[in-house]
């Protein structure tokens, strides 16, 4: 399967192309609705969220509830553009009105300055519009796609905030634990890391600061053997170490027990291996984070992702201005004080297509029944 994303933060729309769907894949648009709506949750989110209301449009390759086996096209319009339609249209713009969104006072952290050197552009916005965390709306609609496709197969996802600036959650929990994450303000499950985060977010607004933090996301359910040891490109803790830093602002990944591995030896680390006639072979630890050699091991999948604090600050950082190359004060645009909740579930709908994938690699099939038929039939 392949995902290609189109669009800027306030063109007309956000656009999504899914390939290699197979037929007859139940799509339920309200789930990806409903996702949409908790990408834009979270407490500290900016004004923006105020402005757009997401929803998801299916242009293409989905009759009656069903895939048909053809790309499926998604499109999320940006309720915003009536703002911004004079110096964002495709066709001729209002040089005024371009002039006035013109950003030159480019922001330490973000992706304006060396994006401007390397497409020759004198305006920021030509960069920032692409790189904006906007663009992880579609990415969230794609991967619920992606997320009832691995559903149908008995593959499940979660997570929850396990950090917010030096809040930390603290807890060790089941993965039929992890939904409660989604009812909480900031996405932690221990309510004194909560409200201590909520504090947190608070005074940093106050300071024109920003928040950054972590996220732990589980995949339960998947069979041993997905990805391979064969070659580099085709390990499955590579692709979702690269997709998950594919996310805007992700700067660490671990798998499982991740960086604590350099701190200790092999007898505390490495999962040993146990066989029983009913359930086959097994770990009782899961250091590894379900990943061995670059596959699926049959255990829980277990990944973590570090956030930067988001670059805009409502009090802008020390920069020089593009143009006449003097000292400035960064450009302060409309953003978000602390983006964590988000970051969950954004990160969510990166994993189900990276896993997703490994799993259409591996069993093929044009139509659901027969992905189902293979996946039952592994051990």
């Amino acid at each position: 399967m392949k995902l290609t994303t189109a669009g800027e933060s306030h063109g007309k729309a956000l656009i999504a192309v899914i390939e290699g769907l197979p037929a007859h894949l139940k799509i339920d648009i309200e789930k990806i609705n409903e996702a949409l709506a908790l990408r834009q949750s979270g407490f500290g989110r900016g004004a923006r969220q105020k402005i757009e209301k997401d929803r998801v449009e299916i242009l293409t390759g989905v009759r009656n509830g069903e895939t048909l086996g053809s790309p499926v096209t998604l499109c999320i319009y940006n309720r915003d553009f009536s703002n911004w339609e004079n110096s964002m249209s495709a066709g001729a713009c209002d040089p005024q009105a371009m002039d006035a969104k013109k950003l030159t006072k480019v922001r330490p952290g973000h992706a304006d300055l060396t994006g401007m050197l390397k497409y020759a552009q004198d305006d920021a916005r030509n960069v920032l519009e692409r790189a904006s965390a906007r663009e992880t709306a579609i990415r969230v609609a794609a991967g619920e796609i992606y997320r009832q496709y691995l559903s149908s197969l008995g593959v499940e996802i979660g997570g929850y905030v396990y950090e917010i600036c030096g809040i930390k959650d603290g807890g060790r929990y089941a993965f039929n634990e992890l939904s409660r994450a989604k009812k909480s303000d900031v996405g932690m499950l221990n309510a004194e890391a909560e409200n201590l985060a909520v504090e947190k977010i608070t005074q940093l607004k106050k300071d024109g600061d920003t928040a950054g933090g972590g996220i732990e996301i589980r995949v339960q359910g998947l069979k041993s053997g997905f990805g391979s040891v064969m070659t580099y490109a085709e390990k499955l803790d590579a692709q979702l170490a690269q997709g998950l830093m594919s996310i805007q602002a992700i700067k660490g990944v671990e798998v499982g027990a991740g960086f604590a591995v350099a701190e200790n030896s092999g007898k505390a680390i490495h999962d040993e291996i146990y066989y029983d006639e009913n359930k086959g072979f097994y770990r009782t630890t899961n250091r590894a984070g379900g990943l061995e050699g670059g596959m699926s091991n049959g255990e829980e999948i277990v990944l973590r992702a570090a956030m930067k604090p988001i670059p805009t600050l409502m009090k802008g950082l020390k920069t020089v201005e593009y143009g006449t190359k003097e000292s400035a004060v960064a450009a302060s645009e409309r953003s978000d004080v602390c983006a964590i909740f988000a970051l969950e579930v954004i990160a969510e709908a990166v994993v189900a297509e990276v896993v997703a994938n490994a799993v259409a690699k591996r069993l093929g099939g044009d139509t659901m029944e027969e992905v189902k038929q293979r996946y039952a039939l592994l051990p």
